[in-house]
């Protein structure tokens, strides 16, 4: 039986880790069996880089914790299990685990969650695809910026024909 010690400690990873799943607005659970150190540093930089956390944890402790959570995913706990939550990006862990497990074969998605709910396989691989937010972003405003880009060359080349009419009748007259 494990000391009283051990037992609260366990306790707290579990609250710990529910309240980052809760918290977060995406995540994804991986098998990470098969990969090197300098894969899985790599890995980390990136993820970390991009705002994700990613954490290594026995299956018994991470499937208490989505109770907690209320995120059903005990069917895909089992083997070496890592997860990787986001507060603040949808795509950024889909996107970055799914290109890593394209590149290592041994390394697989097994689910994930959007918003509080479990998704599927297709649906990570989907959200893989997207782009990021930044780019995202930057074509939302050059949509709304190409009308007034528009009009501010329209307004110029009157300007432009406008100064070019004025000016030869000047020459003219010299």
């Amino acid at each position: 039986m494990p000391s009283e010690k051990v037992l609260e400690q366990k306790k707290q990873i579990v609250a710990a880790l529910a309240d980052t799943l809760k918290g977060a607005v995406a995540g994804v659970v991986v098998d990470y069996k098969g990969i090197t150190v300098a894969d899985d540093t790599a890995l980390r930089k990136e993820l970390r880089e991009a705002g994700v956390q990613y954490t290594v944890v026995k299956n018994r402790l991470l499937g208490l914790a989505c109770k907690e959570a209320g995120l059903d995913m005990d069917e895909f706990l089992n083997g070496t299990t890592a997860i990787a939550t986001s507060a603040e990006d949808h795509v950024a862990a889909a996107r970055i685990l799914s290109k890593f497990a394209d590149a290592h074969k041994t390394f697989a998605v097994k689910t994930g969650f959007l918003e509080g709910k479990v998704i599927e396989l297709e649906t990570i691989q989907s959200l893989a695809k997207l782009p990021s937010r930044e780019i995202l972003l930057a074509t939302v405003c050059n949509a709304f910026n190409a009308p007034i880009a528009s009009f501010a060359r329209a307004v110029q080349a009157i300007v432009d024909k406008q100064g070019e009419g004025e000016a030869a009748p000047a020459e003219a007259e010299a």
